[in-house]
């Protein structure tokens, strides 16, 4: 296995992956990365830890999982409204397998690109695959999308559609050339979500106090939302956003009832759940939408707990760590 600082030179230390964002003033090549902060900016960040075997296929293709291992991270920058300016990568490999590594780093740059963000640094030693990274962003000081921000008589909204990654989890084993369409739909929503950085942004930018990002099932994250604010909510689950592609193989499946299970408790969706004043959805709902479809799902309310419309309860629930 080559050394540590040849792996990261050969691999990691390259163009689109390390020049994507000026605030970083000294990253790759010594102890400590260097972060440039504006004044008036605070820097958040965020950190997410993917093991084979638990959250991803032992199999799975290394440039498709580096592509997933860095959006899911900047989801989380995006449930805050930040900008994304650097991360760091950790990385525990059972061997140094050159195709591997060069896939990983591949799609590392693939994502880099996209949202303008640099690797920074990072780790690299032996043992069973698994990889962290951590998420670095900017957002105005005292300014940021919060758990405990929402209000009595919010809509609740989502943005795109919920489940389709749930449903790709039998799917993932097979060989992506033997998928129907809607198939491999689901499939690339699974590897490949969409960190929703501009929705974030343009939510913090218009007033938007609360957010949270998808990744344990819409009620479960829902319910971050309700108990850092104090509140409950009604949900509506006929207006829960199903794609075609979902109710497609559910119906194949012979369970075309299980949409909303999926919906509610699935996960991996990456999709922003956020609260909004009706009047100021209606001020930006075009904006919004125009970015990704957003869809209100139900509203806050003063009581406790999460109440289908027909008053029926539903369990906070989703996917467990531990």
């Amino acid at each position: 296995m080559p050394g540590e600082f040849e792996l990261i030179q050969r691999y990691f230390d390259r163009p689109g992956l390390n020049d994507q964002c000026a605030a970083v003033s000294l990253g790759i090549g010594d102890d400590c990365a260097i972060i440039d902060v504006p004044v008036g900016l605070q820097l958040c960040f965020s950190i997410d830890t993917l093991v084979a075997g638990v959250h991803f296929p032992v199999t799975a293709d290394a440039e498709l999982l580096a592509r997933r291992a860095l959006a899911v991270n900047l989801s989380d920058l995006a449930a805050m409204g930040a900008t994304p300016i650097c991360f760091t990568l950790a990385l525990s490999l059972p061997e140094a397998d050159s195709k591997w590594l060069h896939g990983f780093s591949t799609g590392l740059e693939q994502v880099a690109r996209v949202f303008e963000i640099s690797l920074a640094g990072g780790d690299t030693t032996r043992g069973p695959l698994s990889i962290t990274i951590q998420v670095q962003g900017l957002l105005p000081v005292k300014r940021a999308l919060r758990r405990d921000g929402a209000g009595i008589g919010d809509l609740i909204l989502v943005s795109g559609t919920l489940g389709d990654a749930a449903a790709a989890l039998t799917l993932l084993d097979q060989d992506y050339a033997t998928l129907d369409d809607c198939q491999q739909y689901l499939w690339q929503r699974y590897y490949d979500p969409q960190p929703r950085i501009a929705l974030g942004r343009a939510l913090l930018a218009g007033g938007g106090r609360c957010a949270i990002d998808i990744s344990d099932g819409l009620l479960a994250d829902l319910g971050h939302i309700l108990e850092r604010s104090g509140v409950g909510a009604v949900v509506d689950l006929a207006a829960l956003p199903c794609s075609s592609a979902l109710q497609s193989e559910l119906l194949r499946k012979g369970q075309p009832n299980d949409a909303s299970k999926l919906a509610l408790g699935g996960g991996d969706d990456y999709e922003l759940c956020f609260t909004l004043p009706e009047p100021l959805w209606q001020s930006m709902k075009a904006e919004l939408c125009a970015l990704v479809p957003c869809t209100p799902i139900g509203r806050i309310q003063s009581a406790a707990g999460i109440l289908t419309t027909t008053g029926e309860p539903l369990s906070a629930t989703g996917y467990q760590h531990f």
